[in-house]
This record gives C-alpha cells, structure tokens and sequence, in this order.
C-alpha cells in the first residue's frame, strides 16, 4: 500500500478502529488521482466513502435556480460520505478545487463492521459529530468572521462555482462587489486582497481575482493570524 494513503488513514477517523479492520480497508480499497475542478459525486448518487490523500476539496448543495452554497471543505486525512453511508444518498456534490488523490474506502465492509462492533459504531458517531461541529463552525464564520476570514471564504466559493474546465480558480469580481458581498468596504477589501498577493494566495486583474493556492486561502477562513 502507498505511503502517502497509509499516512492519510493513520491521520483520520479510521486510524483509530481495529487494526485489522484498517489493514481490510487498505486492502480492499482503491486510490486516485484526479485534477483540479473534477466533480466526485453528484446530488442522490449512491453512497461512497473517500479518504483524502491529497488536494483540497469542496461539498455545496445547489438550488433549483442554480445557485450554490459550500457546506464543507475536506483536506488531507479527512473522510467524505460517512453520513450516506448512515442516512442515504444526500443533495450534495463534492468538487476538487486543487489536484487531488482519493483513497476510495470499501463503504459495505465499513458498514457492516460498524454494525457487530460497538467500537467501529461509537468512531462513526464521532466522526458524524465532529462534522456537525464543523458545519456550525462554518456556519459561524459565515455570519460572524473577520473581514479577512469572509473575503476568503467568497474568494473560494465564488471561484469554485466559475472553475474552468483545466481546473483554474478565478474569481470574476470587482473589489466594491467583494466588499458588498462580504458586508464591508472597499478599502478594506483592498487590503486583504493586497495580503493575500503577498502571501502568494492570490494573484489580482481587472475585476478578477486568480487564485494561486486554495489550500493557504482556505487556511485563511480558520486561522486569521
């Protein structure tokens, strides 16, 4: 088995379930590389469970009219599809926003092991916790995060609904239209985009922002300092 996937799955959820039944899962699975702006699951298809490897990706519900809302981002070690794989297929899709590799987990051995060992059910009830968690997190930073954590946040979730078919991440905006989106003001937002190109994240036209490194802007919707 790679490195890379053991190292992953050593880092998540299931690092922590029997030895034996990690050893089933590293077995059975399947892993992938998939470039940037590549779509993994689609709203109602059936359950699957992902282990990222690499990249950074992002699950959004859409509306009828089309319009799109970031409910989680998932990084290195992090684990999709435990919910249908507990409540059924959901109204999400799941999008690469970087290169990324997936470690495609054996969902009918995991299920079937969480359902005779306690030990495997309690780790999925943590691990469906700990998600819940993290979209109230969301959900707050959304309402009530910095000016830097919401130009972001909309940077990422306006350019990843625009993301070209070669993968590249732009944002088509102007800096009033960001500051009105973000509910600030134009020198502010000017700013924080001026940060953000010396950081290296971004890279700024008319109208239009390039991301350079959406993993570092995604850090940016957690970590401010």
């Amino acid at each position: 088995m790679a490195v890379d996937v053991a190292a992953a799955m050593a880092g998540s959820f299931l690092g922590g379930l029997p030895e034996e039944l990690t050893g089933r899962l590293l077995a059975s699975g399947r892993r992938a590389d998939y470039p940037a702006g590549s779509t993994l699951y689609r709203e109602g298809a059936a359950p699957q469970a992902m282990l990222v490897v690499r990249g950074l990706l992002r699950v959004f519900m859409s509306s009828p009219e089309g319009r799109q809302v970031t409910v989680r981002y998932a990084r290195i070690s992090d684990v999709l599809g435990i919910a249908v794989l507990v409540g059924g297929p959901a109204n999400v899709g799941v999008q690469t926003l970087a290169d990324s590799t997936l470690f495609r987990i054996d969902a009918g051995l995991l299920t079937a092991a969480a359902r005779t060992d306690s030990r495997v059910g309690w780790a999925l009830a943590e691990e469906l916790s700990r998600r819940l968690y993290e979209n109230l997190r969301q959900t707050a930073v959304n309402a009530f995060g910095t000016v830097r954590q919401r130009v972001a946040a909309h940077l990422l979730d306006l350019a990843s609904t625009q993301q070209s078919p070669r993968g590249e991440l732009a944002a088509h905006v102007s800096q009033q239209e960001l500051a009105d989106a973000v509910g600030s003001v134009r020198e502010v937002v000017a700013r924080v985009l001026r940060e953000f190109r010396q950081a290296g994240l971004v890279a700024t036209a008319a109208d239009t922002v390039h991301i350079l490194d959406p993993t570092g802007l995604h850090d940016q919707t957690w970590n401010p300092e």
